[in-house]
């Protein structure tokens, strides 16, 4: 019995050394939960408000190019997880005045709002449609202000190496129908930014695939200054870029009203 039981032991250490079988979650590992609200708040929180000034290459599968600049404004609440974004649109000269505000709530739809100069119309973005494209990109509106975390379940498959980053693994199923059937998330374990996001239709084909080109700080927060989504059955891609980005600028809340559709702000909006 004596033998039997050191035996067990010798066994037991020896797992303990080892560690846990792929794709089984360490004990100190946070839950799949835990870091999709980290990467949220990475990804769409940093700061209590930010500007920048994007370009936006869409380059398709002959290779033809079309480019986008804007200017991005984001504030967070002083209270709570609300948030408002407002994108002004400079070039080119057929989306020049083009801008979208949107209120974001964590429990309820998001109130967004699209004004288009060609055609004088400023109209409501319904919620059923924050999967649809982003002025012609690959990017949906959910990819631009963030998809709330509560419409997802959520799994940890693994842990695992991106390069030279390692990074937790973590499978995204949303709990009603939609357009993607799941997604999987390559967040790194530092800063917990996606690196690698891979999206499935509902056959289980691989629809668009999100790379995150290049990082660096700002104001000492990690920042995704490149980004590129990928169509993968269109064979097209869009490429963002921060040209300048800064955190805690000191945007007021009455930017984000409708009436700065038709009419910029033009302290903020040069």
């Amino acid at each position: 019995m004596v033998a039997r039981k050191r035996w067990v032991g010798l066994l037991l250490a020896l797992v303990g050394a080892i560690g846990p079988a792929p794709g089984v979650r360490a004990s100190d590992a946070p839950s799949a939960e835990e870091i999709m609200q980290r990467f949220h708040e990475a990804m769409f929180y940093a700061g209590r408000d930010m500007k920048a000034k994007v370009s936006m290459r869409l380059v398709n599968r002959q290779g033809q190019e079309r480019g986008r600049t804007m200017t991005m404004l984001r504030a967070n609440a002083s209270d709570g997880r609300n948030q408002k974004y407002y994108i002004y649109f400079h070039q080119p000269a057929d989306v020049r005045g083009t801008a979208f505000l949107v209120w974001k709530y964590p429990d309820k739809d998001d109130d967004r709002w699209l004004h288009i100069p060609a055609i004088h119309l400023t109209t409501r973005v319904a919620a059923k449609d924050r999967q649809s494209s982003f002025v012609g990109s690959d990017f949906t509106y959910e990819d631009i202000s963030g998809r709330d975390v509560g419409l997802d379940r959520y799994e940890l498959l693994r842990e695992e190496s991106l390069g030279d980053k390692a990074c937790y693994v973590v499978e995204s199923t949303p709990k009603e129908t939609s357009v993607q059937a799941r997604k999987v998330s390559w967040i790194d374990k530092t800063t917990f930014l996606p690196l690698k996001e891979e999206s499935y239709d509902p056959r289980g084909r691989v629809l668009k695939v999100f790379t995150a080109e290049e990082i660096r700080p700002v104001k000492g927060r990690p920042t995704i200054v490149r980004r590129t989504m990928r169509d993968v059955q269109s064979d097209h891609y869009t490429e963002v870029v921060f040209e300048s980005v800064d955190y805690d600028v000191g945007l007021e809340d009455g930017l984000f009203a409708e009436r700065y559709l038709e009419k910029p702000p033009g302290k903020w909006i040069h």
